[in-house]
């Protein structure tokens, strides 16, 4: 059994013309193509879908996709790393709406919304236990009011930094490169540059342990499933730790 383009696009809310140019790069090719020259998807080829939808929320672009459909990794195995993941996404969101539910409530019944109600699920606090407990307190808190100072389009251009490079991150260690290679170290270098900029962390103090810093943050990204989720898994982190460790051996 399997589906025309025009259905598939209609279910998985994309267009024909994205199915086609990725039939075009290679990175989803139809089952077969008909007689009248449309393309049709079998069950195959929507699990792969799939995992390329999901591969997208994550951020990533379309050659670093290429790559981790290309790993020898079972089709159920790579979903159920994503099903973790959306689950995790799932409970943030439904605290969201909780949040916004309650305010709407409290509005339109005269009370005032209390700010511990209010913003329970646009939480960037959600590793504050783990950075005071590496790095203190005045770490944590300095961070804390510099994220807070922050305008709207201050912090949406913090987010994509950190999107940009977490998806470069993705796309070398699918090329599987080098950790020492020169493409890898660049990255090692935007990303001490990234860590250094965050005021009350070790980077960004004169004086302080910055090749320690970002040594034992490469580590974590591989022992902490939470922040090695950021890039792609375990694997992945390896490689960044790895290209940290290199980084930090010649330049800290």
């Amino acid at each position: 059994m399997d589906w025309s383009i025009q259905q598939i696009a209609a279910l998985a809310g994309t267009t024909s013309r994205t199915l086609r140019h990725y039939d075009d790069i290679g990175l989803l090719p139809p089952s077969r193509i008909a007689a009248n020259g449309y393309r049709h998807y079998d069950a195959e080829a929507l699990h792969r879908l799939q995992r390329i939808l999901l591969l997208r929320e994550l951020g990533l672009g379309l050659p670093a996709i290429a790559g981790i459909l290309d790993r020898p990794v079972g089709t159920a195995e790579a979903l159920g790393a994503h099903v973790d993941w959306l689950r995790q996404e799932r409970a943030r969101l439904d605290r969201q709406i909780a949040s916004v539910e309650h305010t709407i409530t409290t509005i339109t019944e005269g009370g005032v919304a209390m700010p511990r109600d209010m913003f329970d699920g646009f939480d960037h606090t959600a590793h504050r236990e783990e950075v005071e407990r590496r790095w203190g307190k005045e770490a944590y808190t300095r961070g804390d009011s510099w994220w807070r100072s922050l305008d709207a389009p201050g912090k949406q251009a913090w987010q994509q930094r950190v999107a940009e490079l977490s998806a470069d991150w993705a796309d070398a260690a699918t090329r599987g490169i080098d950790p020492a290679s020169a493409e890898a170290q660049e990255l090692a270098r935007r990303h001490v540059e990234w860590l250094a900029s965050v005021p009350g962390t070790p980077g960004s103090e004169p004086g302080g342990n910055l090749r320690g810093y970002v040594t034992g943050l490469g580590q974590m990204y591989v022992d902490d499933p939470r922040f090695g989720a950021n890039y792609g898994g375990t694997e992945w982190a390896t490689f960044v730790r790895d290209a940290l460790a290199v980084y930090a051996e010649r330049e800290l």
